[in-house]
């Protein structure tokens, strides 16, 4: 009985906050798509950068049929740490997983405390039990113990590391793509396409289920090319199939890195796009809660031919907290809840979709966990303000912290902070923590407080 109790009342405080038509109320909860691209820059996408190259139709319609974020963070600006921060809630200092997972031995390793609570696990325990799925690049550790169908998936297709051959599936010349926990064969397949296809048939399978669906879907596009994951003799190249030079002046035999560039993104907005479709064909389009963005920015750290996505108007880029490796392209849509085509300034951070899956579930979180997330929705649904005071951020020397418009932001710990008003300085050149030393101590006595806190 007492079980029942906290239940109900979450049922009644969801009722309360998306009207008397909630799913919640009437039916069962909403199905949860997740979509995450690898290193995705902030301009790269024209909804974002109008001046922007790239081709990316589906994206952009989706743009229009979303709320569109224009001040999302991810948690962590690198792949391993950001995808922990996603999927537990919690920022580095809280889950100690802080830095990226490196070699076969980071990678197969246990990486992510197996005692965190993940995503799946609260979505399979909610009043109508979800069904689960990961396809993509996984990347928090592939011991056993670690692996997605033993951290809450039903069902995965994807690999351990964090960057792979589009084509051979070869990271650090060990082959890795996995179906559960046994190496899978799929050798010469478009892996954007391996991993939207699995997320499709998942889709249309468990759409006709009694049960609503989670599908966590981490696409490794557009992450750069590694010389270790070729094969003897391989070009060492940015990878897409033929098709996606076709809205381009260039073909598949172009050489320079920037344009293949533009065609890898354009392969993977194909892929989310046939995705999307397939809410469409299953008919639970209504039905489903959609979230896309990036893990981090793209890398500006001037590696030829590797550093060409695009942050403007943004400073810096992926393993920095400027920006450019903090600040990522977002947007949600769940038609009738959420508005198509607005944007929502407010800022959020990806922690915040553990709480966000929580409350579309209708279940709740354990209260002996310390969460850094906090509940999205009303800001999402009802444009209210964000609720958080303070965002922090730390990534080996680099750290930050966001309160209000004011940002403080530096390099190394032996570096004094800068301070920029974001509101009127979004590319952060104008230092202004001489002329404003007290909003300088504010924020980092903020941040004093959020490291007692750890």
């Amino acid at each position: 009985m007492s079980r029942m109790i906290p239940e109900l009342l979450l049922a009644c405080l969801f009722s309360l906050m998306f009207g008397g038509d909630s799913l919640q109320a009437e039916s069962q909860p909403p199905n949860i798509l997740i979509i995450t691209a690898d290193n995705l820059g902030y301009g790269d996408l024209a909804c974002y950068n109008p001046d922007s190259p790239i081709v990316t139709p589906r994206l952009n319609e989706l743009a229009q049929e979303s709320a569109r974020l224009t001040s999302f963070y991810t948690a962590s600006p690198t792949c391993t740490v950001s995808r922990a921060c996603l999927l537990t809630g919690r920022i580095p200092q809280r889950h100690r997983l802080t830095n990226q997972l490196g070699g076969l031995a980071g990678n197969y390793g246990v990486g992510l405390n197996q005692s965190e609570i993940l995503i799946p696990d609260v979505l399979k325990k909610s009043p109508i039990p979800y069904n689960t799925g990961c396809f993509g690049k996984w990347n928090i550790g592939f011991a056993p113990g670690s692996r997605p169908t033993e951290r809450g998936f039903d069902e995965f297709l994807g690999h351990a590391s964090g960057n792979i051959d589009y084509y051979h599936h070869i990271y650090n010349g060990k082959h890795d793509l996995f179906k559960g926990i046994q190496e899978f064969d799929a050798d010469g397949e478009y892996a954007t396409d391996l991993f939207a296809d699995a997320a499709i048939d998942f889709i249309k399978r468990k759409s006709k289920a009694d049960a609503p669906w989670f599908c966590y879907l981490p696409f490794n596009s557009p992450h750069f090319p590694n010389k270790k994951n070729k094969l003897p003799g391989q070009k060492f190249e940015w990878q897409a199939p033929d098709r996606a030079f076709d809205p381009y002046e260039f073909g598949p035999d172009e050489t320079d890195p920037q344009k293949r560039y533009y065609a890898v993104v354009t392969s993977l907005d194909e892929a989310i796009g046939r995705v999307l479709d397939s809410l469409e064909a299953a008919k639970v389009e209504n039905q489903t809660f959609v979230f896309f963005f990036s893990d981090n920015g793209a890398f500006r750290l001037n590696r030829e031919g590797l550093d060409v996505g695009i942050n403007s108007p943004l400073r810096g880029g992926g393993v920095t907290c400027w920006e450019g490796g903090l600040r990522v392209a977002a947007m949600v849509r769940w038609p009738g809840k959420i508005e198509a085509g607005t944007i929502i300034d407010e800022p959020l951070w990806s922690p915040d979709l553990m709480v966000a899956c929580a409350q579309l579930a209708n279940t709740h979180l354990p209260a002996d966990v310390v969460y850094d997330g906090k509940n999205p929705l009303p800001t999402l649904t009802q444009q209210a303000k964000s609720p958080h005071e303070s965002f922090y951020f730390q990534y080996q020397r680099h750290a930050a912290l966001r309160k209000g418009a004011w940002k403080i932001v530096r390099e190394k710990p032996t570096n004094p902070w800068k301070l920029f008003n974001l509101e009127s300085d979004l590319e952060e050149k104008n230092d202004a923590a001489k002329q404003s030393p007290e909003i300088l101590r504010q924020l980092v006595d903020e941040r004093n407080d959020w490291e007692d806190s750890f």
